[in-house]
Parts: C-alpha cells; structure tokens; sequence
C-alpha cells in the first residue's frame, strides 16, 4: 500500500480547528484545503486560522481543513475554487501561470536576492497588484505564504550546471521553470507532486527541487543522494479563496479572516524558517550529502530565461522588483 492509498480512507475526514460544541453551532461553513502534510508550516497556519475564526466569531464560523491533496492536487484545488467545491486554499506558484499570467512573473531564476527582498514585493504594491488579478478568474487573493527557497535533489552530486546535463528533473508544470532548468542544461520533466516519490524510486526522474523542508518532510533522502543549495527560486504559496464564497461570507466573518491575515502569515514564514533551518540537520543525518554550490555559474545559465519570457512579462515589472532588493 502506497502512501496516497493509505491516505485515501481519510480523504473525507477534515482536520478541524475548532472545538465540537462550536462546530456545532456554526452557521458559516469553510473548507480549506492544501497540499502538504500535516507537518507543514501552511497546514499549520490554515489550523491557527480556523480556531481564531471560531474564536472571533463565536462559533458561528468555522473552517474545515484538509491535509496533503485530500482534495486534490494543487491545480484541482484552484479550479475548485472556479467551481465551488474549494472555499479557500494556499498553493504554489506552479499551476497558477494557467489562471493568471502574470503570477510567473515570480518563477523567474534568482529574481529574488533573500527573503526579505521578496517580502518587500509580495506584501506591497506589486504583490497587491498580482493578487488583484485573480477576481476576474472568480478568485478573492488574500495573502502570500511561504514554501520556501528551492533547491536541486539529485542521485549524483550537482556542483555545476554541467552535472545537470541530460539530467531528468521534475518540475512543476510551470513554463518558466521548465524552460529555466531547460537553460540549466536538464531535462525538465513536469509532474505533478503526487507522483514525484514513485517515480524517483523507479528511475523514472533522476531528481527534483524544492525547499529543505519539503524534502524533509517527504522522506525523500530514501530515493535521493544529494542536496545542492542552489536558492535557485523564492517560492511564495498564495492564499486563495473562492470569490463565490467570499463575497457571500457575513461581513464579520470576512472582517476576521482578513483581520487575522497578517498576523497568520509572519508566524507561518516564521515557521518555515525555522523548519528549513532545522531540515538541512534532518537530511544531512539520514545520509544526504548537502551541498553548498557557487551559485554564480547558475544565475549566468539561468539569466537567458528572462529574454525568452520579455513578451510575456513586462521589463518594467522585472525592474521594479530587482530594484526593491535594495529598498
């Protein structure tokens, strides 16, 4: 039995966050869903949000939260937002250039110079602007979480761009990042995440990237050798809901979701600090080599991705977010 078949009995299940007696008393009915583990940062920020729903409305709200894709994978939890079958959900950027454009804007190679660089960006205008976005694909932006700076995991050791050459790296089934690692000298091979540990297993992908605490929480050091700290992308996870939905919720119970929003979002990147920190430990004790690369040979590899996506996203955007690093 594979890890997603052991899961599937539980798919109907939510992880509430709010006490029975005010579960049921609710009249205003959430579900959330993501997909990470219960481990996760994002899982946890999504619980914090259910129980100060059910707190700052006394019960008369509450926030169902489903776990690691219970309710699909990423691009099926924002179409479910379209649809109505998703209230709310936080996602990486990989699915989203589908829905709205622009967002791959941020899946540019080394855009981002360190976290709080990106932080100046997605909490401030640009960000605003980009999440303004979605309305007219019947999606409410609320908010950026984080997943994390990404990194390569491969069966032999990546120093270099060279040792990428011919190498089978799943991506997400994002453009730019495909063409990004199509730059780097790999063999993109965009998967979804459900498939990702089988097919490493199998041989089918020689490697992948993500955040330290991704690949933690995923076990993957049994199918993978090495890390390369490559930082190669700052990855946000937009906090979605359902435009349907949001703009039916009671007032008070919009006023609390977005009263709380703030305060949600710097303990979850909080989190995720922490857990990538701690990741790096994990990984290098269960036998992975992790490596930090000059990451200079990457950026000149990578940096022709901007050319090739000039038509699709405005220089003057690229500029004004290389330009608040420095902010």
């Amino acid at each position: 039995m594979n890890r997603r078949t052991a899961l599937a009995g539980f798919a109907a299940l939510p992880i509430l966050g709010a006490p029975a007696i005010l579960r049921a008393q609710a009249t205003t009915v959430i579900k959330a869903g993501h997909g990470g583990q219960t481990g996760h940062p994002t899982h946890g920020a999504m619980v914090r949000m259910a129980e100060e729903l059910a707190r700052r409305t006394n019960g008369a709200a509450r926030m169902d939260v489903f776990p690691d894709r219970q309710l699909g994978e990423e691009r099926e939890l924002v179409e479910g937002l379209q649809l109505g079958t998703v209230d709310m959900t936080a996602v990486s950027t990989g699915p989203l250039v589908s829905f709205v454009p622009q967002v791959g804007v941020l899946d540019l190679p080394f855009l981002f110079q360190s976290s709080e660089h990106a932080y100046r960006v997605l909490d401030g205008e640009i960000g605003r602007e980009i999440l303004g976005r979605f309305s007219g694909r019947g999606i409410q932006g609320l908010a950026y979480w984080e997943n994390g700076w990404r990194h390569i995991t491969s069966r032999n050791p990546v120093n270099t761009p060279a040792d990428m050459r011919g190498m089978k790296l799943r991506t997400m089934q994002n453009p730019v990042h495909i063409q990004a690692f199509r730059n780097l000298g790999a063999a993109p091979v965009p998967m979804v995440w459900g498939e990702v540990f089988t097919s490493l297993g199998q041989g089918v992908i020689d490697g992948q990237e993500n955040p330290l605490g991704v690949i933690a929480l995923n076990s993957l050091w049994e199918v993978q050798r090495h890390v390369a700290l490559t930082r190669h992308l700052y990855g946000p996870h937009l906090v979605l809901f359902s435009k349907a939905k949001w703009d039916r919720l009671p007032a008070p119970v919009r006023d609390a979701l977005s009263g709380m929003m703030p305060e949600v979002t710097a303990w979850q990147r909080a989190e995720v600090a922490r857990l990538d920190a701690e990741a790096a430990g994990t990984l290098r004790a269960r036998g992975m080599t992790v490596t930090e690369v000059d990451i200079r040979p990457f950026q000149a590899a990578a940096q022709q991705t901007y050319a090739q996506f000039r038509d699709r996203f405005d220089p003057a955007l690229i500029a004004r977010i290389q330009a608040a690093a420095g902010s």
